[in-house]
């Protein structure tokens, strides 16, 4: 039996675990809670690279993204770390179809409920950030203005 040259072992190690079928493989997320969690996993360790990876890529979603990472790193390194060790919770959606879901979740650590977006794109799972910046945005056009000054 011959021996495997070092040389020869390390080449077929760094193939096998450089393999983009494998690594696209797991960025995708099975349904819509997944693809959920996988972002805001990802988003809560301050992984925003990876968390992109379960977004719509679109300039405003990146430009959401872009924001909250910059919030993220602005943070002390208590609050980092508060928010790495957080875990999520997810409730009842408050919509859901065979190619949107609207969730509601939050995280151990802030404890703030607030929605989420998961669209079906391409037969993919994604996450839509824009309804979590803009959706409060509809809501607030309905509430009446209230003038404190001429009272």
């Amino acid at each position: 039996m011959k021996k495997i040259r070092p040389v020869v072992f390390f080449l077929l190690l760094l193939t096998s675990c450089n393999n983009p079928d494998k690594d696209a493989k797991e960025n995708k997320s099975d349904n819509d809670l997944d693809a959920a969690r996988n972002f805001l996993e990802a988003a809560l360790k301050g992984d925003y690279k990876l968390a992109a990876r379960y977004m719509v890529q679109d300039s405003t979603n990146i430009g959401y993204l872009d924001v909250t990472e910059r919030r993220y790193n602005r943070m002390d390194v208590d609050e980092k770390r508060n928010l790495r060790n957080a875990s999520l919770r997810f409730y009842d959606p408050l919509l859901q179809n065979d190619s949107t879901t609207i969730t509601v979740f939050s995280n151990s650590y802030k404890n703030d409920k607030d929605t989420l977006k998961i669209v079906k794109q391409d037969g993919q799972w994604l996450v839509d950030l824009k309804y979590l910046f803009e959706h409060d945005l509809d809501t607030s056009l309905n509430k009446p203005v209230i003038d404190t000054i001429h009272k």
